[in-house]
């Protein structure tokens, strides 16, 4: 069986953190690669944003990364690169042909992906075509003061009724595609992400805070509280410096430990306009607030170096207005890190309210600060919550995942 997989907009190998990176460029390498392990032979197609980089790189057994020409090679905003989908399905084309490649499925992934697919399909490829979103358009319309590109929503609801199957992160996911986009029901199958158990493994804490050094002053004692991800309006970064304050305050006069909040993600120094915006706003806030003596901006990270940070730290935030899914909250239950979460989309399913870490109301820092508190005080609580979580993570290791998305490749090719 052969493969292509589609990331158009973003490389499954770009930086953490940034503007167009996240759980999705994770997802895209490790499934091919597990496939890869499999005797799947994966083409992982993305549009080339540096003529420098080698157009093709192979990166695990049977499984390469192939850069194509789709515009101008450099970064530009995911809106901007609705006009280039036929020139990267032309790219695809001519690797094919040049190669004498049949794929027996193509996996899309974003909605610009799936044009690209499609745009196959309507000059002459008959191949089937499994599309996974990641976010849905409608519910991030649904976010107070975000505003999503108009072409997006539309062309989505129009996905869902072309592509063969939508693999959907979970029953909610599915459900929203239903509900919003009146997708086909049995179109829909239901398989969540991955996360990679060799690397995100418990680290013992002194060893992880060694690795990564004191992202503040130290002292006798030191609670580390994490965020990691994008700087995004989206992801609610307003909401975690807000909630610091709250928390500072609420704590006795007596307390005899040190408290700082780690961020990784987004670069001041970055070539994104947007991004550099994001984070000199961010950084006024926290003078603002008067937080400076507690949380500082790390920037971006490899992923290599994530499971010390969720191992360092004793509390992971997650406090997104809207996720899919929720890949950082079960990274960091895989090290063992209970976490505190926004209660929206596939955080409701990843974290268990009470047993692995805490759902709060988005957008409400005081409830975030409650409850990070409540975490902080409570040694064997994090203890507790910490190993739950991490016996919970087993089940969505890469293997298992793999082997159900396999079989829909199977039931499509058969059908």
């Amino acid at each position: 069986m052969r493969v292509a997989m589609f990331s158009l907009h973003t490389c499954p190998f770009a930086t953490l953190g940034g503007k167009n990176t996240g759980g999705m460029n994770v997802y895209v390498r490790e499934l091919s690669r597990e496939l890869g392990r499999r005797g799947i032979a994966v083409d992982v197609y993305t549009r080339s944003q540096n003529c420098h980089i080698p157009a093709v790189r192979w990166f695990g057994q049977n499984v390469r990364l192939i850069h194509v020409q789709a515009g101008p090679e450099n970064g530009l905003d995911k809106n901007d690169l609705w006009q280039y989908t036929a020139a990267f399905a032309d790219g695809v084309r001519r690797v094919a042909q040049e190669e004498g490649l049949h794929y027996d499925v193509l996996h899309s992934h974003y909605w610009l992906s799936a044009l690209a697919a499609l745009e196959l399909r309507q000059n002459g490829w008959s191949t089937p075509i499994a599309h996974m979103f990641h976010t849905l358009a409608a519910l991030k319309q649904e976010v107070e003061g975000f505003q999503e590109d108009p072409r997006r929503l539309r062309v989505e609801a129009e996905i869902v009724q072309q592509v063969d199957a939508i693999v959907a992160a979970t029953p909610l996911d599915r459900q929203h595609m239903l509900d919003y986009y009146r997708a086909p029901a049995e179109r829909i199958v239901v398989i969540p992400p991955g996360v990679n158990l060799d690397l995100f493994r418990p680290i013992p804490k002194q060893e992880a805070r060694l690795h990564v050094g004191a992202p503040c002053e130290p002292c006798e004692e030191t609670h580390m509280l994490l965020y990691v991800g994008r700087m995004d309006p989206m992801k609610g970064v307003d909401d975690l410096l807000r909630a610091l304050p709250y928390l500072v305050q609420d704590l006795p006069d007596d307390w005899p430990c040190h408290i700082c909040m780690a961020l990784v993600g987004g670069d001041s120094d970055s070539s994104d306009e947007s991004l550099r915006q994001e984070m000199d706003r961010l950084q006024d806030l926290k003078h603002e607030l008067g937080i400076q003596d507690f949380a500082t901006f790390l920037g971006r990270r490899e992923q290599d170096e994530l499971p010390y940070y969720y191992s360092a730290a004793d509390v992971c935030i997650v406090p997104s207005h809207y996720e899919s899914f929720g890949l950082v909250a079960l990274e960091s239950l895989a090290c063992g890190t209970p976490v505190v979460a926004s209660r929206v989309g596939g955080l409701t399913y990843i974290v268990e309210d009470g047993l692995s870490g805490f759902l709060v109301p988005r957008g409400n820092p005081p409830a975030l600060a409650q409850r990070i508190g409540q975490l902080l005080a409570d040694c064997g609580l994090r203890r507790h919550m910490g190993g739950h979580g991490q016996e919970m993570a087993q089940q969505y290791g890469w293997p298992s995942i793999a082997e159900r998305v396999l079989e829909l490749y199977e039931e499509l090719i058969e059908g």
